[in-house]
């Protein structure tokens, strides 16, 4: 099979609403609202660093997408479409099968359709572009934090980063609390409608990616502010608070992939229900720097850092 006919047979649909060209020309077409204002972003997954080489491919398919629709919800944006760069050693036409499957049953449920890209030939490397859009003055950034503000996190933290210590040895666990750990850190769920419903009512948010540590610090840098946080309060799974204090710790604060929503709020703001829950895990201060306590207001050293590429 020929890049084209690849191209063709897993990636090519009609266009969708709103894609006036789409696969399959030099550029895509897209029609965008009236006056809205788009939102753009890029993240790349590598075989090896970012994904185990065993990993099922519909779950890459999903993953792949759902990381970058998260930086789409962190922001309050609509998606509206997404360019796909694929590296592949060989044309595995079972392995492209469930690529694909993964990757359309997300787009498909997020409404945005793929609408470009590239293939070539090399060691498995997937770039995905997304475009997102939200009304002018409304798009959720990192730098709207304020003193006083209460610091909130959607969902559950730590579980992939609980999964990823089993596949490396260090963790023993096996069965159905394996298996949720393991879903995790394969098949995130984008906040997307969590994103779009703060709008007007978060102050700044972030998605956590390279743990709640360095994520939320980037809130704490961009909008010139300090905060506590209180690791007690810390949503997590019964497999996760099963484990020692030292991993809970490692999982919740300095993780990563967990691809949930922290975001900052007014003390009392009418926060959103959209099925998922959302906890509050501190406050932001006028100190600079981020300051970890327990629920009894105790300091807790931790010596944690999140995930960098180049440091890491």
């Amino acid at each position: 099979m020929g890049e084209f006919d690849l191209i063709r047979r897993y990636f090519q649909r009609l266009p969708a609403s709103g894609v006036e060209v789409g696969v399959g020309d030099d550029c895509a077409v897209l029609v965008p609202t009236p006056g809205a204002r788009w939102l753009v972003s890029s993240d790349m997954l590598v075989e090896g660093r970012h994904f185990l080489s065993t990993v099922d491919p519909a779950r890459l398919g999903h993953k792949a997408l759902a990381v970058n629709l998260s930086d789409l919800a962190a922001c309050g944006a609509t998606p509206r479409g997404f360019t796909l760069a694929l590296a592949l050693p060989r044309v595995d036409d079972a392995w492209l099968a469930g690529f694909a499957r993964g990757l359309w049953g997300l787009a498909d449920a997020s409404g945005c359709p793929l609408v470009g890209g590239d293939t070539t030939q090399g060691p498995l490397n997937l770039c995905i572009t997304v475009f997102g859009e939200a009304p002018p003055g409304q798009a959720l950034l990192r730098s709207g934090a304020r003193v006083g503000d209460e610091v909130w996190v959607s969902g559950r933290l730590g579980d992939a980063r609980l999964a990823l210590e089993v596949f490396r040895g260090t963790v023993a666990l096996e069965g159905a609390g394996f298996d949720s750990v393991r879903a995790a850190m394969e098949c995130p769920t984008p906040r997307l409608a969590l994103g779009q419903a703060l709008r007007g009512i978060a102050t700044a948010a972030v998605d956590v990616s390279d743990g709640l540590l360095g994520d939320l610090g980037h809130i704490l840098a961009a909008s010139g502010v300090g905060a506590r946080l209180d690791v007690d309060a810390l949503p997590r799974s019964a497999v996760l608070a099963a484990q020692p204090a030292v991993m809970q710790h490692q999982c919740l604060l300095a993780g990563g992939d967990d691809y949930e929503l922290v975001f900052t709020a007014p003390p009392g703001a009418s926060l959103p229900d959209v099925g998922v829950a959302l906890t509050r895990i501190g406050r932001i201060e006028a100190q600079p720097g981020l300051r970890v306590v327990d629920g009894g207001g105790t300091a807790v050293e931790h010596g944690l850092r999140s995930f960098d590429h180049f440091k890491s």
